[in-house]
């Protein structure tokens, strides 16, 4: 299955959810598998991004409709990259 990184950067309204509700965190996780896809590894990160989010899905069909059904809640910003093992990637310069 195709793997996707998920930046996010919590909003001002974000960041008072998760202070409010810490495990509104492992919630969200449980939607994006109802959305079809699937949160392999996540990290919490210091510097411009707040999470690092390994995430698979089926195509970029499925992580653009989480990437926007998340999006649209307001509480956090992402940048969805698709995420390419090296071995794949050397095969494809010979």
């Amino acid at each position: 299955m195709p793997t996707y990184i998920l930046l996010s950067t919590l909003s001002p309204h974000g960041v008072g959810t998760l202070k409010a509700n810490p495990t509104r965190l492992k919630e969200v996780n449980a939607e994006i598998e109802q959305m079809g896809a699937k949160v392999v590894q996540q990290w919490a990160v210091l510097g411009p991004y707040d999470f690092v989010n390994i995430v698979e899905a089926e195509d970029e069909k499925v992580i653009a409709r989480v990437s926007v059904e998340l999006a649209a809640r307001g509480t956090a910003h992402f940048q969805t990259l698709t995420a390419i093992p090296v071995d794949e990637f050397l095969a494809l310069l010979t």
